[in-house]
């Protein structure tokens, strides 16, 4: 009975092996690399920026500014192509291809989009015309923003008032031990002995740069 029993076992373990063996030489014989180009298919000109996700799958890619893509998927597998103002297109890896490599050419149709109704109005005149000039808070485009944001008192504010992050500490770090490195087994020069140092401090004497004012 142990004997049966035991045969049955390696018989199961052995099958288990063997089909698991199988199947991943199946999975690694489906592999194929996907190698394409997505176009305008009134105009064949490039589409970049096209998001190809693999269906069901996490996964995809996004095409260059030239419209190329490359995706490592398995034969069968569907691509689902999708960009802002194109129709979404779906494509189905042939099952029965030869080969590891297989090209694409997606084309992408233009979509229609229906904007919400714009109602342009003449400009006030007379007193309205006055009250609004003087007193309608009009929003700053991106580029006085920019200019307000970007402002030379701003940017000393910040850099005096906020906390310096990882990155600038980090630098700050590395020129330190650069300099000490610049240096390494003698002492530092310092000023006191620099003759050029004393000899703007004798010309600023001169100058009378330190007399109280």
């Amino acid at each position: 009975m142990n004997s049966i029993y035991k045969f049955l076992s390696a018989t199961v373990i052995c099958c288990s092996f063997f089909l698991g063996a199988r199947a991943q030489v199946n999975a690694l014989q489906d592999i194929i690399q996907i190698t394409g180009v997505t176009m305008t298919a009134d105009s064949l000109r490039a589409v970049p920026d096209v998001t190809i996700a693999l269906k069901s799958k996490d996964r995809g890619t996004y095409s260059n500014a030239f419209g190329v893509f490359s995706l490592v998927c398995s034969k069968g597998d569907t691509l689902n192509f999708s960009a802002v103002g194109y129709r979404t297109k779906e494509y189905v890896i042939p099952p029965d291809i030869n080969g590891r490599y297989f090209n694409v050419v997606q084309l992408m149709v233009q979509d229609t989009f229906y904007l919400p109704e714009t109602i342009i109005r003449p400009l006030p005149y007379g007193d309205e015309f006055d009250y609004a000039f003087k007193y309608w808070d009009i929003p700053d485009d991106q580029y006085a923003t920019a200019q307000r944001n970007t402002n030379d008192r701003v940017m000393a504010y910040l850099r005096a008032n906020l906390p310096k992050n990882g990155p600038e500490n980090q630098n700050f770090y590395q020129a330190e031990q650069g300099r000490a490195g610049y240096y390494y087994g003698q002492q530092r020069p310092m000023n006191i002995f620099n003759p050029f140092k004393w000899g703007e401090f004798f010309n600023a004497w001169k100058r009378g740069d330190f007399k109280k004012k």
